[in-house]
């Protein structure tokens, strides 16, 4: 996938566990500043999806930090949600997130060929992106249950509207891949 700048996007290796915390910080700034809900990040996850080979990092050719994104399995690999798709300010609107949605949505189909690959979000680009991918909008009722998934929710601003309905609906929306034969 190209971009307008010359940026590689890349599966993240252990060589890149040092931008853990530049990436969890702009998530964290990029959730404030756009007052919408995005689940504030654990370091140490970020870290584990890097060294488990789950994980994609966007670098300048001067290797400057670009964007990031992660995928995680729920259910016994039933279902794969690509989470925590950030690029940094600098970036923006040079279809860096379309490189890198691009790229995590293969390792996903790649790592787990028969799930069901969920996301969940509030921002219309993303959906633009995940429509284009063959995801559809669907009711929370059709991506994980898992219990651990939700957890992950509660640093977000909008976690007592998803609580208060019982974890059947919130303010994202959430679009679902289904591979032929699901």
């Amino acid at each position: 996938m190209e971009t307008d700048e010359e940026i590689v996007v890349r599966l993240a290796t252990a060589m890149d566990v040092d931008f853990t915390l530049p990436i969890v910080a702009e998530m964290e700034a990029s959730a404030k500043a756009r007052g919408t809900g995005i689940a504030k990040r654990n370091p140490a996850t970020i870290k584990e999806k890097i060294l488990e080979g789950k994980a994609v990092i966007a670098f300048t050719a001067e290797g400057i930090w670009a964007g990031f994104s992660y995928i995680q399995s729920w259910e016994n690999a039933r279902f794969v949600s690509n989470s925590g798709l950030i690029v940094a300010p600098a970036f923006r609107g040079m279809k860096v997130a379309q490189a890198i949605k691009q790229k995590i949505f293969e390792l996903s189909r790649l790592l787990y060929p028969q799930a069901k690959i969920f996301s969940i979000t509030t921002g219309l680009p993303v959906m633009k992106l995940n429509t284009r991918l063959g995801f559809e909008p669907v009711t929370y009722n059709e991506i994980t249950h898992d219990p651990l998934f939700w957890e992950g929710c509660k640093s977000c601003v909008n976690y007592p509207i998803l609580a208060g309905k019982n974890y059947g609906n919130c303010l994202c929306t959430a679009m679902l891949f289904q591979p032929s034969g699901n």
